[in-house]
This record gives structure tokens, C-alpha cells and sequence, in this order.
């Protein structure tokens, strides 16, 4: 039974240095609902990047699922090891600008360079936030970024994200190889998300309001399905177990920096401009998380969720850290899962006759920190076909959450419209010709004038 909480405090766990454990079935319970979303909608997304490994980087299908399982026991870390409440998953709006990096002609076709390029990029990541998570100096280097090009950055990573789903031939471009079930399926998704009318009427049905508390999961179920009866998804199950031994030491052997040699200096430098870009859609998936849940901790005064942002940026660098020198793919270690984080956090906010503690859904959802799914290939393949259903709803879903957040930071039209052209250079360009032609245009259209902190408002993140 799950250590009990004294009414108004943090769940208890074991402290170390800044960070608090919680080990399941000591310091959080079950919770059925969450475990089957996330048993499927976790699983399938965690192994939607399979496609862009085996393609991009030349990884073998095994290699890949190694990789993947690898990413998400890094990502359980940060609710059971440090203790953030949140659900944690991949820095999304970074992953288009991730793979046009790799896939430049000073890396493309050169495997062992790409996955150089990814440690390099995760060192550096990592080394930005723990420098400022330790110093604290986080909060202070966001508030001189001016809105107007956090919305560029913001607005430009749904635009890659836009531009990747529907680009012919890519890995995510799911209307092209299933157009009736991936069609369906990412609909279906998207409405289930962010659909006001529908939440409406769940607020006022009970059958509704339980499908939805399912979150992605029917959509992944109904394109499945479709899908099947439509010959877009071919089902070819392997009953075995993985050889987790082999494909580790082979995947090892194929990205450690300890096997193929460290990045050099110049592909350091090279990608610190995409590390810093990240920071900045990682400081924005921490402004929205803290706000989430401060709005959510208003229906629950029995249970105080601590939010460190001081401890995220260290515990999602050291993820990061660790990433890079196993298994480096920039961009699957950040710090919120939006979606998952609405969903979990309105059964949350239900009471705690439906939910305990916030640990008891997280850990849950992700099954306690144990990928059972990855090492059966029988789900693993029977998942196999609905991976770019996977992608597709999380880059979508994403740049839609992105777009409307970037609206939202500006209501001047000049500072609008600079943003719109910073979005474009970011989505079109390199990342640090995109950083470039972005601070020209906000200095020329809008003046140095945007760059100065506002003393007089309230949060960071405005």
C-alpha cells in the first residue's frame, strides 16, 4: 500500500540532494485507466522515432526498439528518481529542426557523424541546463528574450512540424501511406485534445467524459482498426521475445561516442545555436506545466505538487547527459508531455476519491518505469503499423499547441509580423541562420526597445 500523505503536503518519497524517489507500490498506487492509455498511446509514441532511426541513421529494427526503450527509461527517471509532478516526454517542436540538422550534407549518409552530432547537441543541452539550474540563472536569461522571438521560435517549430508531416516520402507523413485510417486517427486525436464543444458536452455526459479520460487512445484504437479492414496497415506479428543483449551491445557499438569517437570541436560549435533554440521551447514547456498545474492545484488543496524549476533544469540535463553517451537522439528528453499532462492532470483534479496522488496516474502511465512492451515483439509489431499514426499525432498535435501559443504572446501587429517572418526563417533555415535573419528582423521592425525586460509584469513567461 502507497505511504500515506498527511492532508495538504507533497506525497511522500526519499530525499537525496535536491530530488525526492518514489518507488511504486510504497509511495504510489495503481491506477488501471492510466496504465492501459499509456500502455498503448505511451508505447506506440515511444517507438514512433523507429521509423526515422532505421531510415536516417541505419539502424537495424531491433537497434531501434533498444534505442527507443532506452529514451523512455530515461524519461521515467524524472517522476521517479527526481520527483517533478510532471509527465514528462520528448522536446517535440525540436525534432523537425533535429533531423533537417543531420540530414545536411556535412552529415547525411555518414552515420557515425549523425549520431556524433546528436551527443553533441544532447553535451551541450545538458550543459545548459545544468549550469543554469544550479546558478538559477534560467529564469533570468528567458526574461530578455522578448516575446516577440520566443513566438518565432515557438510559431517556427510548428511549421517544421507542419511542413515534416506532409513532406512526401518522410516517416511521419501518415496521410500519404494510410490516407482513411491515419486521416482518422490523427482527427480523431486532435479533436479528443483541444475540441471545446466536446468538453463541453462531457461535462454533461458521463460516457463521454470516460472516453475522453482515455485521451489518445481511442483515436490510436479507431485508426488501428480502420486501418486493418482498409488494407493501409499490414499486421506481420513476430512472436519472440527481443534479444535485448545483442541489439544493446550492437547499438552501443554503432552511436557511443566510447566506440565511434567524441564529436569534435567544430560539430560542438556547429550545433550550440539548435542547443540554445531548445532551451528556449524547454523553458516554454516549463512556464506551461507549472501553469497547468497551478490551475489544477486549485481543485486539490489535500496534495501540494512541487514545482522546482531549478530542479527540472537539472534533472532533464542529466537526462540529457546520460542520452547522449548511450543513445544519442536529440530531442526525445524534455521536460512536459502536454497532452498526456491535460489529460492526467483533469483526473487529478477530480478528488481524491479518483485519484490519490498525481504520482499514482503518472506512474501508472508510464508503467512504473518498466518497458515490458519493448521487449515483446509481439506488441511491439502488433504497434508496428501505427507508428506513423504515432508521429503524426504527436508532431501535430504539438505544432497546433505551439501556433496557439505563439499567437497568444503578442498583440502588436508590427511584433506579429515579424514573428510570423522569425517562424519562417526558423522553419526554412538552418537553426543559427534562422537566429540570425530572426534578431535582424525584431531589431529592424519592432527596435532594440522588445529586448528590455518588462519590470512590470508578473511571470517570466510573458
Amino acid at each position: 500500500m502507497a505511504t500515506e500523505r498527511r492532508d495538504g503536503e507533497v506525497q511522500p518519497g526519499f530525499k537525496w540532494g535536491p530530488f525526492t524517489m518514489r518507488i511504486p507500490f510504497v509511495h504510489l498506487r495503481f491506477s488501471l485507466s492510466d496504465m492501459l492509455q499509456g500502455f498503448a498511446v505511451a508505447g506506440a509514441t515511444g517507438l514512433a522515432l523507429v521509423p526515422y532511426f532505421v531510415a536516417l541513421l541505419g539502424l537495424s529494427f531491433e537497434e531501434a526498439v533498444v534505442m527507443a526503450m532506452i529514451h523512455s527509461l530515461l524519461i521515467s527517471f524524472s517522476w521517479m528518481f527526481f520527483g517533478d509532478p510532471y509527465a514528462p516526454g520528448w522536446l517535440t517542436p525540436a525534432i523537425p529542426f533535429v533531423v533537417a540538422f543531420i540530414t545536411a550534407p556535412a552529415y547525411v549518409g555518414d552515420h557515425a557523424s549523425q549520431f556524433q552530432a546528436m551527443t553533441a547537441l544532447s553535451l551541450n543541452f545538458a550543459l545548459i541546463l545544468v549550469v543554469l539550474g544550479v546558478t538559477g540563472l534560467g529564469a533570468k536569461l528567458v526574461k530578455i528574450v522578448p516575446n516577440v522571438f520566443k513566438g518565432g521560435i515557438i510559431l517556427g517549430a510548428a511549421v517544421a512540424a507542419f511542413l515534416r508531416v506532409t513532406k512526401d516520402g518522410d516517416a511521419a507523413n501518415v496521410f500519404q501511406s494510410a490516407p482513411i485510417a491515419g486521416t482518422l486517427g490523427v482527427l480523431v486525436c486532435l479533436v479528443f485534445a483541444f475540441s471545446k464543444p466536446l468538453q463541453e458536452i462531457a461535462i454533461r455526459n458521463l460516457t463521454v467524459a470516460k472516453i475522453l479520460s482515455f485521451g489518445l487512445l481511442p483515436g490510436f484504437i479507431l485508426a488501428g482498426i480502420v486501418g486493418f479492414f482498409t488494407g493501409e496497415f499490414q499486421f506481420n506479428i513476430r512472436w519472440e521475445i527481443l534479444d535485448v543483449g545483442a541489439a544493446t551491445i550492437s547499438l552501443w557499438e554503432k552511436t557511443s561516442p566510447f566506440v565511434i569517437g567524441w564529436p569534435p570541436i567544430e560539430t560542438f560549435a556547429a550545433s550550440f545555436p539548435l542547443a540554445l533554440i531548445t532551451y528556449i521551447l524547454f523553458f516554454g514547456d516549463l512556464v506551461t506545466g507549472n501553469e497547468m498545474i497551478e490551475h489544477a492545484q486549485k481543485e486539490r488543496s489535500d496534495e501540494k505538487l512541487d514545482v522546482n524549476s531549478s530542479r527540472a533544469h537539472m534533472a532533464t540535463g542529466i537526462r540529457n547527459g546520460l542520452m547522449g553517451i548511450t543513445a544519442p537522439f536529440f530531442g526525445t528528453q524534455g521536460v512536459l508531455w502536454t497532452g498526456i499532462q491535460v489529460v492526467l492532470l483533469k483526473r487529478w483534479a477530480q478528488g481524491k476519491n479518483k485519484l490519490n496522488s498525481i504520482y499514482d496516474s503518472i506512474g501508472s502511465f508510464y508503467l512504473f518505469g518498466v518497458p515490458i512492451l519493448f521487449l515483446l515483439l509481439p506488441l511491439v509489431t502488433l504497434l508496428e503499423p501505427l507508428l506513423p499514426v504515432a508521429l503524426a499525432v504527436t508532431l501535430i498535435l504539438t505544432a497546433f499547441a505551439c501556433a496557439t501559443l505563439a499567437l497568444s504572446l503578442v498583440d502588436d501587429a508590427t511584433e506579429r509580423g515579424a514573428m510570423v517572418i522569425t517562424a519562417m526563417a526558423f522553419s526554412l533555415y538552418e537553426p543559427w541562420q534562422g537566429l540570425l535573419i530572426g534578431l535582424f528582423t525584431i531589431i529592424v521592425l519592432c527596435g532594440v526597445k522588445v529586448f528590455m525586460p518588462k519590470t512590470t509584469e508578473n511571470h517570466t513567461d510573458n
